[in-house]
């Protein structure tokens, strides 16, 4: 009875179309937003190493703040060890600008949480990776990160 005093019946009743002439404008709003917050690692890795296996692994927080090290053989053939900071292979003595001009492109957020994770060999002499400590040291980067994979434990 309530229908006949707006004078329409249920039958006539109809759900309207949905407009999707925004749905584009949309779509790339979205899809700009993803490009513009994800962060793509554009380093070429011009040393080879054989990353060693651990027991205790966790994952990385904060990925924008970690500032990555490379160590392990430009050569497989060679017994030679080579140290990469981004694009460049260096010496021990680079550390020190490197991390310098890191914390420079860094926020203050990520100054707070920045580590730098040293993807070493498991062959590198220690000697090597004492020296990096050190030269992190003196950079007063301390927090410090040894990447690993999973040790399977049923060997």
């Amino acid at each position: 009875m309530r229908n006949r005093l707006f004078g329409r019946n249920q039958e006539d009743h109809e759900v309207p179309a949905l407009n999707t002439a925004s749905l584009p404008d949309l779509i790339f709003t979205v899809l700009f937003f993803f490009m513009i917050v994800t962060h793509m690692r554009d380093v070429d890795l011009k040393v080879h190493y054989e990353v060693p296996q651990g027991t205790e692994i966790q994952k990385l927080g904060h990925k924008a703040a970690v500032v990555h090290i490379y160590v392990g053989r430009q050569d497989p053939g060679k017994e030679e060890f080579s140290i990469q900071l981004n694009n460049e292979v260096a010496t021990v003595d680079d550390i020190r600008a490197f991390i310098d001009k890191e914390r420079e492109r860094m926020s203050s957020d990520d100054l707070a949480h920045m580590t730098v994770s040293i993807q070493a060999d498991r062959d590198v002499p220690m000697r090597i990776i004492a020296d990096i400590k050190q030269a992190l040291q003196q950079s007063f980067a301390l927090k410090i990160n040894y990447s690993a994979t999973e040790r399977n434990n049923k060997d």
